[in-house]
């Protein structure tokens, strides 16, 4: 397991606190990091927007603990935190299965944190950061694809879009925000369901098209949008031609 010794600036108020609630949950003696995006993005030199917290503690335990939460997804082992003015994902670290609709697993088995790895989309979104030794930790080979600028699917390609058929809409978003290329088992795939995702509902296509048109490099994402099938499934009246000589 590749793993390295990074330190991530935590001198900004909403990265102190995320700070306080990992310190916090590591003093009651459950292991806690720092998860995804955070860590993709500071590896990448942006300064992160939001911190997400993965833990071995429970929902229960994390209420326990801290004296303001919301389970916003406490069935799915998800937790909000708040604290000071800000709001943090607390996720209980988990395998999940039984997917019914394309999106919401049947079930969730809390795991550790490689087996919670494992069922994640993407290798750049599998990083974890230990903010107290200030240590990555690397179980899916995120470090090597985003030094590469690949997007890949954890494991297997289609376990993974079977499990949730937004990733397929994912995967071009953040190749479009950050310029990537996706890799071929993963693009073949994506390719081969593209119509498969009219299965999650139109608010949240919605939500990841806006992000694909808002991101830096919006022809890229158009341009993937097109080849996969992904716009002819989404937008069938409209001619994708048309889009692409807006270039």
């Amino acid at each position: 397991m590749p793993d390295s010794s990074v330190p991530m600036d935590l001198k900004s108020p909403k990265a102190a606190c995320a700070f306080r609630i990992v310190e916090k949950l590591n003093n009651a003696g459950f292991q806690a990091l720092f998860a995804g995006g955070c860590v993709r993005d500071h590896l990448l030199g942006a300064i992160p927007t939001d911190y997400d917290i993965a833990t071995s503690a429970t929902p229960d335990e994390v209420e326990e603990l801290f004296s303001k939460t919301i389970p916003v997804g406490k069935q799915f082992g998800v937790m909000l935190v708040l604290l000071d003015t800000f709001q943090f994902e607390v996720a209980t670290f988990r395998t999940e299965g039984g997917y019914q609709d394309g999106r919401r697993p049947g079930f969730v088995k809390f795991a550790g944190a490689q087996e919670d790895v494992a069922g994640r989309d993407f290798t750049v979104n599998g990083l974890l950061y230990d903010p107290i030794l200030q240590k990555i930790l690397d179980y899916v080979g995120g470090q090597k694809d985003l030094n590469a600028k690949i997007i890949r699917c954890i494991g297997n390609p289609s376990e993974r879009f079977e499990e949730d058929k937004l990733r397929l809409l994912r995967a071009v978003r953040f190749a479009a925000r950050l310029d990537f290329q996706i890799e071929s088992d993963t693009w073949t795939e994506i390719k081969k369901r593209a119509t498969q995702i009219n299965v999650v509902s139109k608010e949240r296509i919605r939500d990841e098209l806006e992000k694909i048109v808002n991101s830096p490099h919006i022809y890229l994402g158009l341009k993937l949008m097109t080849e996969s099938g992904l716009w002819q499934a989404i937008f069938s009246n409209v001619d994708p031609a048309v889009i692409l000589r807006l270039e």
